[in-house]
């Protein structure tokens, strides 16, 4: 099997893994093209400055003891066939395995789901619009059936939206989280989107109060809600 091809790494987070203190490992790839994707440098399958896999087990073999967790993020994880071998390898260090998905490959996600203890599960839009954000056709089928796995498996999760102003209105925001908790969502977080194509905290600081005005609304649908300012 193919090491897993490591992009970045952040030795230390507090916030990846709720509650938990995690190092983040960044998958090299990604399928998708959304305009606002934080880490472009992670799309291509390949990178010139990449983590080998044994350097990052000897970091993490000298964290063991000091870390919750390691969180699996990207790019998109599930994109690699060595992601299922790199969290058993994790996991028998004694570390907690979460993982950060977009669900492109619900046949992956569905083959690694008994190794993860958390799952941040990135929803762009409803499934229907997923191109629009992803430019990729066909990728809401995919996102649709990696979230039902995922709610059928019982491990622990989080929804979330990254709110791109560009496509979303309140209306579709409402409707976009009514119909998640329909089909059984009961964790859901909406984020406010940094985006490269704006500038300056003005924009993020009227975003953020925008989203503020109709989050009580959104919440009542849910177990538990969090508007996680930029």
């Amino acid at each position: 099997m193919k090491p897993l091809r490591v992009g970045g790494l952040t030795p230390l987070s507090a916030t990846d893994y709720p509650g938990h203190l995690a190092a983040v490992v960044f998958c090299q790839g990604c399928p998708w093209r959304c305009a606002y994707c934080h880490n472009p440098h992670l799309i291509p399958p390949r990178a010139c400055a990449q983590i080998e896999w044994p350097a990052l087990m000897h970091f993490l073999a000298r964290r063991v003891g000091l870390l919750d967790a390691v969180v699996f993020s990207g790019g998109e994880p599930t994109m690699q066939p060595g992601l299922a071998q790199a969290l058993s390898e994790v996991k028998a260090m004694g570390f907690k395995c979460g993982l950060h998905t977009a669900g492109a490959y619900p046949e992956h996600l569905v083959s690694v789901l008994p190794l993860l203890d958390w799952v941040g599960f990135d929803i762009k839009a409803p499934f229907t619009d997923y191109a629009q954000i992803t430019q990729a056709p066909g990728s809401g089928n995919s996102a649709e059936a990696s979230l039902q796995a995922l709610l059928a498996s019982g491990v622990s999760y989080e929804c979330r939206t990254t709110v791109d102003l560009q496509f979303f209105d309140s209306k579709k925001l409402i409707d976009l989280a009514q119909s998640l908790a329909a089909s059984g969502v009961r964790h859901y977080v909406l984020q406010t989107c940094r985006d490269p194509r704006t500038r300056g905290g003005q924009c993020l600081t009227h975003v953020n109060q925008w989203l503020a005005e109709f989050a009580n609304t959104i919440a009542l649908s849910f177990d538990s809600f969090l508007l996680r300012p930029a």
